[in-house]
């Protein structure tokens, strides 16, 4: 597998690049938006990590340019903005899973191997799953060539645990990635939640499914399989 790493801090690059190196995985590295594009344009990556704070423009801005292109390469932000507004963004602008600085080395080998196992056919400007597709960009979800009937809060629930299909996403996450302008979601929000998205789900006859693992979180799974 090939990786490309987007850091533009020397020290850093080096020691997530030796990281990467150790686990076994080819790497390039880059330090500035221009190179990501011309990397990401010119080879077929399975993995890409991004820092946002880049000396060329904001790292953010590059995914989201990178999405609405059609790249479906799964993309790790990995950054020292650690606000939940911050991480709500970098979910919304089309990066896969957030790492916040300073972190440890084996979480960040644990999100790769993660971001790693997922099938390509769920990343991208359209999540397909079953019969249900979500457009990334305007949380449009269609099942069976008609429009879902879901609030706002419920779609994006809904991209969160498709983005991570057949892992467990525990309530935490969504909690946080849901929060947004410093008010936070609760677990019986998120329950309330997955409730209203399971009934609308079930009246459009979509093959997904919502599990919940009581006490933990929930996995969302393919029923046509």
């Amino acid at each position: 597998m090939r990786l490309l790493l987007v850091e533009d801090n020397p020290r850093l690059q080096t020691l997530l690049g030796e990281t990467l190196n150790a686990a076994g995985y080819g790497l390039d590295a880059v330090g500035t938006v221009q190179d990501l594009h011309t990397s990401a344009a010119s080879t077929k990556y399975d993995l890409i990590v991004v820092d946002l704070g880049l000396p060329d423009g904001d790292g953010l801005q590059a995914i989201r340019k990178l999405r609405s292109g059609g790249l479906a390469t799964p993309i790790l932000v990995v950054t020292a903005r650690g606000s939940v507004e911050e991480r709500v963004a970098g979910l919304d602008a089309g990066a896969d899973d957030y790492l916040t600085k300073p972190f440890n080395n084996s979480e960040f080998l644990a999100r790769v191997r993660a971001l790693l196992r997922r099938p390509t056919d769920v990343i991208g400007p359209l999540i397909k799953i079953g019969n249900t597709t979500v457009n990334v960009s305007n949380l449009e979800v269609i099942c069976n060539g008609q429009d879902v009937d879901l609030r706002l809060s419920e779609r994006r629930l809904l991209l969160l645990l498709m983005r991570r299909s057949g892992n467990l996403v525990p309530k935490g996450v969504l909690e946080s990635s849901l929060s947004e302008f410093g008010r936070d979601v609760s677990a019986n929000a998120v329950e309330a939640l997955v409730s209203r998205a399971r009934k609308a789900l079930t009246e459009a006859n979509s093959d997904i499914q919502i599990d919940t693992v009581r006490g933990v979180g929930y996995t969302l799974k393919d029923r046509s399989r």
